[in-house]
């Protein structure tokens, strides 16, 4: 498999939303395919019945649709080795069993679920531990042939040899244990499921993976699965386990951290690419210090190398941070088609935002002044909110803290008609022509430029002061100042 292009997959169950820990998988499966020219699968893992919905499906498809990774083989697109649904490839798995049965590496076990539980809650009783203890093993012809006139339930187990088994990881290097760890485990179960150790290595070996990128929460599953891998002759493939993600409190990530679902985030706003790139650092280091990557620099720059075995702390302030970094690396075109579900929302989109012309630059023009303070894509309805509305509402702080000037209803009367008056409405003529009522009314500059931000915006800080009162233009601005007259009379 040395020279052979990968191809790797992510197999989600369909009995959740896709969870960032998953994304993150995905991610890094999709990262290698793509840096080398790989396949990348999406399998889906839907043989627990129970608990597998087809809304579940539809919001993993849509989680890593939104995220950019897009899959190679799987559902939507098909390929040589589908079905890509576990529960359409059962036919596979009996077949897989059959033949390990009639070679003598897997039996028939007929011990009831009841009898289990007897002999492990002795075991608990006792102080120790339990495994299979094999009664099954060596059942006679004459007592197999009895179970089976009596129909009696039958799972069927792989029988685990003498030995040892290791494997190369390429996150925790050789990983070697002792068989006498290991007890038969089951492959089907009596109602002829497959379990996860049997489809998991069948549908890998079918569909030809080379290496199998995943949480290390299953490095104590992949000492059985390569013994599976064996007793089916297939070549092994290589193994990175990944190590998990956990919260600021070192306990791993779960609701109690807040979000954790991919839609979570979006919905939130944030960016795509953003997320790509902070899921991309839990776990994976370039090397470097570089923290902020495009996609494509990602894919340029990924190994599996670069994957840790440390714990991968998921981190919010940086992630806002990061998503902050990718909205300054936009375009306020391509701002504009991701917050205009966020403007609808608040209910100041219109109709002349959406095709080219003025409003449509002038939206644009807004943007880039905002930007540079954005976080979050819904920041832009936040901050926005000056340009969006005919009124404010000034906050209460800034009106304590910034209001209590005296004469200043008539430093503000003084500036309105000065920008009332002015030949060109532009941030550098409006900076002027402040600097010059402040300077005539033998005030600080600042005093006259607080009181005009709180009237243009109801706020103490916000983009540039007089980019913004450009684009809020001369008769909302003068209007707003007024207002602000007015309001310092009552």
């Amino acid at each position: 498999m040395a020279n052979q292009s990968p191809r790797v997959r992510f197999a989600p169950s369909p009995t959740g939303f896709l969870h960032v820990g998953g994304a993150r998988t995905a991610l890094f499966n999709w990262l290698y395919a793509r840096r080398n020219g790989g396949v990348f699968i999406l399998r889906i893992e839907d043989t627990d019945h129970d608990r597998s919905s087809s809304d579940m499906v539809k919001g993993i498809l849509e989680g890593l649709q939104w995220l950019g990774l897009d899959w190679d083989e799987g559902p939507n697109i098909d390929g040589p080795h589908g079905p890509y649904f576990q529960s359409q490839r059962l036919t596979k798995y009996r077949l897989a069993v059959e033949k390990l049965v009639s070679t003598g590496l897997a039996y028939y076990c007929y011990c009831l679920p009841d009898e289990l539980k007897q002999k492990r809650e002795a075991a608990q009783a006792a102080g120790g531990a339990w495994r299979y203890d094999r009664t099954c093993l060596d059942l006679t012809p004459e007592a197999i042939a009895a179970h089976e006139t009596k129909k009696t339930p039958r799972a069927v187990r792989f029988k685990v040899p003498h030995g040892r088994t290791s494997f190369k990881d390429v996150v925790r290097g050789t990983i070697d244990i002792d068989n006498q760890t290991l007890e038969d485990f089951v492959l089907t179960r009596s109602d002829g499921s497959p379990t996860y150790h049997l489809s998991v290595v069948v549908d890998d070996i079918d569909m030809a993976i080379t290496d199998v990128v995943r949480g290390d929460d299953h490095t104590s599953n992949t000492p059985k699965q390569v013994l599976l891998y064996k007793a089916l002759d297939a070549d092994l493939p290589r193994f990175a386990h990944v190590p998990l993600i956990f919260g600021s409190d070192k306990k791993r990530l779960s609701k109690r951290h807040g979000a954790t679902s991919v839609s979570d985030y979006q919905v939130r706003g944030y960016l795509p690419d953003a997320m790509v790139n902070f899921l991309s650092l839990l776990g994976w280091s370039s090397g470097d210090d570089q923290e902020v990557f495009t996609r494509d620099a990602l894919v340029q720059t990924f190994s599996l190398e670069g994957i840790n075995s440390g714990k991968a702390i998921f981190d919010h302030d940086k992630l806002a941070w990061l998503n902050g970094q990718h909205i300054g690396l936009m375009s306020a075109e391509a701002i504009i088609n991701h917050i205009e579900s966020f403007l609808r929302k608040a209910g100041v989109w219109h109709d002349s935002y959406a095709t080219a012309g003025n409003k449509r630059a002038w939206l644009g023009c807004v943007v880039d002044l905002l930007k540079a303070r954005a976080r979050y894509l819904e920041d832009f309805v936040e901050y926005g909110q000056p340009f969006f509305v005919d009124t404010v509402t000034y906050d209460p702080e800034a009106v304590t803290k910034r209001l209590s000037v005296p004469g200043l209803r008539e430093y503000v009367a003084a500036l309105k008609n000065a920008y009332t008056q002015l030949d060109q409405f532009d941030s550098d003529s409006l900076e002027r022509t402040l600097r010059a009522v402040a300077e005539a009314q033998n005030i600080k500059a600042g005093i006259l430029m607080h009181a005009t931000r709180i009237a243009v915006s109801g706020r103490m800080v916000g983009p540039g002061l007089f980019e913004m009162i450009e684009l809020i233009g001369r008769e909302r601005t003068c209007e707003r100042l007024d207002e602000l007259r007015k309001f310092l009379a009552d």
